[in-house]
């Protein structure tokens, strides 16, 4: 049976004036392609920390981050010795009150703004591109995770 490694992802949100949601994503590091900031668990951090941390150090956001996943993705995680740990990643909202012009990875990664169905074009992970859907698809203050983050921020 593999090792499954098990990471944390922000999902960085802003709502137009139209109530229309828009999804922050940033390039990865080695490809160039879009993803959602994410990473390791972090010791002694709850994991909505951990992908706090993660927004803030990979895109520069700042904001309220949800206690509860809004789901789950899996992808293969290439380490750097080459070996693949295929990956389960909880994914928590976060709403974005303010960008930071610079940040720690400014200068090794792109942000952009996109709406649900751009950003499930942009990603290759057949279930992190259904769980960016259903932000279109359904009205994202009524998800519940995504309700108790509006009620807290």
């Amino acid at each position: 049976m593999p090792e499954i490694g098990e990471q944390i992802a922000a999902l960085p949100l802003r709502f137009k004036k139209d109530d229309k949601v828009e999804i922050l994503m940033v390039t990865s590091r080695d490809t160039g392609r879009w993803v959602m900031p994410k990473g390791w668990e972090m010791d002694g951090k709850k994991p909505w920390r951990a992908a706090e941390i993660e927004a803030l150090e990979e895109a520069g956001a700042l904001g309220y981050i949800g206690r509860e996943a809004i789901g789950t993705y899996r992808y293969p995680k290439i380490l750097d010795d080459g070996r693949i740990v295929p990956c389960l990643v909880r994914v928590y909202p976060m709403i974005v009150e303010k960008l930071k012009r610079r940040w720690k990875e400014s200068g090794e990664r792109k942000r952009r703004w996109f709406k649900p169905a751009q950003a499930a074009k942009r990603v290759v992970e057949a279930d992190l591109a259904e769980l960016l859907l259903t932000l279109d698809s359904a009205k994202p203050k009524k998800l519940p995770a995504v309700r108790e983050l509006l009620k807290a921020s």
